[in-house]
Order: C-alpha cells, then structure tokens, then sequence
C-alpha cells in the first residue's frame, strides 16, 4: 500500500529507506501538532522545549515505523524472499518484497513480524517510561492527561509508548492488507491449503473494516468538523483500494489456479551465449531485434542472467568491446521462476514488472522459454 519512495533517506542491512512527499507534509504536520498541542501542556518547560520534544517525538515515530518494517523485511530476506526496499507515505510505512511468500508459514512469519517489533518497542517504552517517573503515573503521560505535567524524557518515552501501542492495536485488526489480515489470511492458507481462497476472505474482512472505519470517519467528521475525521475517511480508502486487490487477485486466482507458467511461456525464445563479446552481441542481437535486453546461457543451456542494452552500451563506450557478454549481467534482477511454477505467481513479480517477462526455469536451471507480460495478460482475459 502506498506509493513508492523517491528519496533515499538511509541504508539499513543493506535495505533501503526511501520517503514520498507526503512524508514531508506529515513530518511537519506532526511536529507542529505535537509542540502545538500534545507536548505543551504536558512538558514542563519553555515553548522551545516544547519544540525540541516534538522533533524527537515525530522522529521517534517515523524510526518505530522503520523497524516495525525492518521486522517485516528482515523475516522476509531469511525465507529467501528478495527485499527492494522500505518506504515511508502519508499514512506509514511499506516493506516491498520481490515476491509473495510460497507457504502459509512464510507468509506468517512476515506478517508477524512487524507487530512483534511494535510489541517488543511498546514493553521497551513502558520499563523506560516506569524507571523515569518513579509515582505510578506512565499511563497518565502516555494519554497525556488534562493538567498533568512532567519532564521532557519522559514526555517523549510516553509518546512513544502512546503511538507504538496505537500502532500495534491498529496492526493486528484482522483485515486485509493490515498485518493481522495478512496473519488470518496465512492461518486460513493453512487450515484450507488454499491461498486464493484465503486471499479472498481476508480482502472481504479488509473491505468491511475499511467501510465501518469510514463511517466512523464520516461521523467524526459530520459532528466536529475535525480534520481527523476527514484523514480517516481518506485512510479508509485507501484501505478499501488494497483490500479490493486482494479480492481481485484471490478470485482470479482461483480461476487461473490450474494454468501453469509453462503453458503460456514462449518455448524457443532468442538467447545469447555467456561467451559472445559485447560487439558481437550488439550487432548480432541487439541491433537486429532491437530489444531492451536478452537471456544468456551457458554451452548447457543453463539461465545465466539478463543482458540489457544500457549496459551493453556503456561498456562498449569505455573501451570494452571483446568483453564477453557473461560478465556484464545485471544483478540481484530475480527475473527467474520455474516452468511449472502456478500462473498467479508471476502476478505482482518484480521481473515481470521492471522487465516485461519473467525466464522459466526447470529443476536444474536450465532455460525452458520465457514468459511476457502480453502472454499473461492474454491467459487473464477469460477469468477477468
């Protein structure tokens, strides 16, 4: 959910953490919210105090956001499942993985993750914040209560623990694409063995959530005018959009179930020997057929990787020409999915995605046909 970042921010475990726009708009809408009204009354201080809490504050929520992802995406790497980056939007945070989980036990294992790290933050918070005010009153700085006023730290660790418990309890509401939706809809996988059907269920649960949540928005909204009302209803269509992919994808799922990947997939597709030079490649190749990039084998017809013309180009231009083409691959590109492997798993891959086609594969690597966007765009046409 969400769209994907445009600025990188950092680099953590090798992932990236990237920010749209609308990040920016929350960070200063947040900052001023909480020196505004949320840390004002509550610190005992002067209003720059007031200010430099804040700041802490809003940070201290955008890096619970990080790690509840980095939860997610670090659960995801150890299944084997590729990680192309973390993005925080208007409304959070979104780990984007290069594939979907295979089993019900990876898509737990993923789904819970992120609530557990809320969790284990949430406990962390509750210690600090209860060593920090020795009277028995955390909660009370947590839900910052009308005429209480304590120090600056402990303002800033009863936030924290206010906005991870908010984030946790939000979380784990079982509707898809929330973490406890993508949770029952691996529990369902599991009991059922049937994904499609599980996919379906938790999308219904996220679009009835995503209409009462909306209601209540509209309610809120109706009565008081406030803007967090109107930023609910917009959170409840958002919710409503992603739940409704789900539905799509889990009833065309179920009618697409039994087509397979080596179906569809083009049987003799134009590869490139890992041996060819760089100039012989863009003669023979790319010149000729004019594509934007190739497969390469080796003498055995085992998948290598892909060639794209933009690299071809570059190293011809830096005085590389007799370079063979088995040295210019593009990495961590997972382009790669075996030939018996169900049609509904090409759906949302990065490599159709980035690349247009995805290369089959059997057991042992060697290269069967490739399959492209317009093939399964026409095996979709019946069951859409």
């Amino acid at each position: 959910m969400g769209p994907r970042g445009n600025l990188q921010l950092a680099r953590i475990f090798g992932i990236r953490i990237g920010v749209s726009v609308s990040w920016f708009v929350v960070l200063f809408f947040l900052i001023y919210w909480l020196s505004q009204v949320y840390f004002h009354e509550l610190v005992a201080g002067s209003q720059t105090t007031d200010y430099i809490v804040a700041v802490a504050g809003a940070l201290g929520y955008f890096a619970s956001l990080v790690l509840h992802e980095l939860g997610h995406a670090l659960a995801a790497r150890r299944a084997g499942i590729p990680i192309l980056g973390i993005n925080l939007w208007f409304f959070g945070g979104l780990s984007q993985m290069g594939r979907e989980p295979n089993t019900a036990a990876e898509e737990l294992k993923v789904a819970a993750a992120g609530p557990a790290v809320t969790l284990l933050l949430l406990a962390l918070c509750i210690g600090v914040g209860t060593a920090l005010e020795n009277g028995g009153h955390f909660t009370d700085v947590a839900l910052a209560r009308s005429g209480l006023t304590t120090t600056p730290a402990l303002a800033l660790v009863g936030w924290l623990g206010f906005i991870n418990a908010m984030l946790f309890v939000f979380n784990i509401v079982p509707a898809f694409p929330l973490d406890g939706g993508r949770i029952a809809r691996a529990l369902i996988w599991w009991r059922t063995g049937d994904r499609n059907r599980a996919t379906l269920i938790a999308g219904r649960s996220g679009q009835g959530f995503a209409l009462i949540l909306g209601l209540a928005g509209l309610a809120i909204f109706a009565t008081s005018g406030s803007s967090f009302g109107l930023l609910t209803l917009v959170l409840a269509f958002f919710l409503y959009q992603a739940a409704g992919a789900a539905v799509m994808q889990g009833t065309i799922g179920r009618r697409i179930k039994d087509i397979t990947v080596a179906d569809i997939m083009d049987r003799e597709p134009l590869t490139i020997p890992a041996a060819e030079t760089l100039l012989d490649t863009q003669e023979r190749y790319f010149a000729r057929h004019h594509r934007p990039w190739f497969a390469v084998v080796d003498p055995s017809h085992h998948f290598l990787g892909v060639v794209r013309q933009e690299r071809l180009e570059a190293e011809i231009a830096a005085g590389r020409p007799a370079l063979a083409v088995g040295e210019v691959l593009e990495e961590n590109l997972p382009v790669e999915i075996g030939e018996e492997a169900p049609l509904e798993s090409l759906l949302g891959s990065e490599g159709l995605g980035r690349l247009g086609a995805m290369v089959a594969v059997d057991s042992d690597g060697v290269l069967r046909g490739v399959v492209t966007l317009a093939q399964v765009t026409q095996a979709l046409r019946p069951a859409t």
